[in-house]
């Protein structure tokens, strides 16, 4: 079984379509979360994106 690339370009476009859409509509509140952001720890910043990618994989298993 081989990548199927055709998946992987419509989920990369995806991704890029769901990141450009603060930018797009709200670039002040962008500026805002990425100053926030700073503030965060390492440790912080590394829970929220393990969290992220857990959800992630738990939502394409279930799907």
């Amino acid at each position: 079984m081989g990548i199927n690339w055709n998946d992987l370009l419509n989920a990369i476009a995806l991704v890029m379509i769901i990141e450009g859409i603060l930018p797009f509509v709200s670039p002040g509140t962008l500026k805002s979360t990425y100053q926030k952001m700073q503030e965060l720890s390492n440790d912080t910043l590394r829970k929220i994106g393990a969290g992220s990618i857990a959800l992630g994989m738990i939502v394409l298993f279930l799907h």
